[in-house]
């Protein structure tokens, strides 16, 4: 059945207008992306076929071309409007945490880097540079590695900080395994980092580790 015969507060473009984007389903807001299904699916059909497939929105998200030409109605076309929206809500995460007190909006900065690096396919070390009062100067991917890890020069950051003339900074990087729990090298690195830091009167704030579905914080668990 075309989605068009279905009553209207449950096709999702009508639920979305009645009760807000908030309360449809992953799959009922995918198929308001992709507009159409193909021959014998609907295009909510289709979306929860492609949940299936992927496994996750953000695993969907972070997919390459080759990957998401290989379902059957998926082409350059659609790839293209995804990597735009994504990039658009990557941009608007972006403001919201330069807009703010980086410190107290940690929400809006474990989202940035979730979609920044989170689902990347190699490790990759990333700098927020903050002001005396935590405002955001600048976000840099300072180092980028292999699979497993990434090679970081501390005195790489305290010159990045310095050009910024950044009273402070948080750190991040990602762990393409999908597992965020720091290992004793992250550990070993953040000490060295913060050290290095301090001969500069520049602060570490935070080390973030980055998983597609976590942000796991060194202030937190009070590491730092």
């Amino acid at each position: 059945m075309s989605i068009c015969d279905w009553p209207a507060a449950e096709r999702p473009r009508e639920k979305l207008l009645a009760q807000g984007a908030g309360r449809l389903s992953d799959a009922e807001l995918l198929a308001i992306f992709l507009r159409t299904g193909i021959k014998g699916l609907s295009a909510v059909d289709m979306a929860r076929r492609l949940m299936t497939e992927f496994g996750s929105l953000s695993r969907l998200l972070s997919a390459n071309l080759a990957e998401f030409e290989r379902q059957p109605g998926l082409g350059v076309a659609k790839y293209t409007q995804l990597m735009a929206t994504k990039e658009l809500v990557r941009r608007a995460l972006a403001e919201e945490m330069k807009l703010a007190d980086a410190l107290s909006s940690p929400q809006a900065v474990r989202d940035f880097l979730r979609l920044s690096i989170g689902l990347r396919d190699v490790e990759v070390f990333v700098v927020i540079f903050l002001t005396a009062q935590n405002r955001v100067l600048a976000v840099e991917e300072v180092f980028s590695g292999t699979l497993s890890e990434t090679r970081v020069y501390p005195r790489e950051v305290v010159r990045r900080a310095l050009a910024h003339n950044a009273a402070g900074v948080i750190v991040a990087h990602n762990h393409p395994s999908g597992v965020a729990e720091p290992s004793s090298a992250d550990r070993a690195l953040t000490d060295t980092l913060k050290a290095t830091l301090q001969l500069v009167d520049v602060r570490l704030l935070d080390h973030f580790v980055i998983t597609g579905s976590h942000a796991e914080s060194f202030a937190e668990r009070g590491w730092l």
